[in-house]
């Protein structure tokens, strides 16, 4: 994986953008995010597990929130997260994986992914395959209209927070992820429909003119869509996953020669 500087004068919120091509032997790549695994929530977890047991793709790239939360690598040795820790070894054994962050599991970390056999991605990527390119992130950075989120989001992503957060007993850890959650869900509650949570488009445009991407790819908002935001200029945004719940929808989005395509996840449907 090589980086490229975003270019001079273009504004100082553009970020850096790294780059990825797909090895020869590729022939297709499924997209997939928010699936906020959690304990409670067996049936998503089982539709994971059998989509990446049975996937016909070479790789599956995983755009963030694959937890309802992450407080840290040590928190993999509990039962829930070394059951999803081997899921993830196993699959690694038979396809390329791929994560990237997103704003529920950014505390993520390099000693989780290599013990999985997990490549990180940085937020944002450039995907060079199949004679395109793609800008993928997790969509959370330009949601710009949510300043209040923003604001959030730069005060966690320090190093300083982090190393803070982290040298903290994994129990409280855990109880303050729930605090965090809990506020969170009441921020979207007050927040008014069709409010700042979607991304920004021109933000996103001025992303994919640097990045010299015509196709935007990322999750988070949990609206799935494909939209022309200005022309030559196309966003994707994934499904997420959710069907321990009525109505229950979770989606892929497979990237091949033939170009994109949703289609439903691959396996045997989870267990009642």
């Amino acid at each position: 994986m090589t980086a490229s500087q975003a270019r001079h004068g273009a504004g100082p919120s553009l970020p850096q953008f790294w780059e990825f091509a797909a090895p020869a032997g590729w022939l297709s790549i499924d997209f997939i995010s928010d699936l906020h695994l959690q304990a409670s929530q067996p049936r998503t977890t089982q539709a994971l597990a059998a989509h990446l047991l049975h996937t016909p793709a070479d790789a599956v790239f995983i755009l963030g929130d694959l937890f309802e939360t992450w407080v840290g690598d040590d928190a993999r040795h509990d039962a829930f997260e070394s059951g999803i820790a081997d899921m993830l070894k196993d699959a690694s054994a038979r396809r390329s994986l791929a994560f990237m962050a997103g704003n529920r599991d950014f505390l993520l970390g390099a000693s989780f992914l290599q013990e999985c056999g997990v490549m990180a991605l940085a937020d944002p990527t450039v995907l060079v395959a199949f004679g395109k390119r793609l800008l993928l992130t997790h969509g959370d950075a330009l949601c710009l209209g949510d300043t209040a989120y923003q604001r959030f989001r730069g005060e966690v992503r320090t190093e300083q927070w982090r190393r803070s957060f982290l040298k903290r007993p994994l129990a409280e850890r855990r109880v303050l992820a729930a605090r965090m959650r809990e506020g969170s869900a009441e921020h979207q509650r007050a927040q008014p429909a069709q409010s700042g949570a979607d991304v920004d488009a021109a933000a996103a445009v001025q992303w994919m003119h640097e990045a010299a991407t015509p196709l935007l790819v990322h999750g988070h908002t949990h609206r799935p869509a494909t939209e022309e935001i200005a022309p030559g200029f196309t966003r994707l945004v994934l499904t997420d996953w959710e069907l321990d719940r009525t109505p229950a929808r979770c989606g892929v989005l497979r990237l091949s020669e033939r170009g994109l395509e949703r289609v439903a996840p691959t396996g045997p449907a989870p267990a009642a």
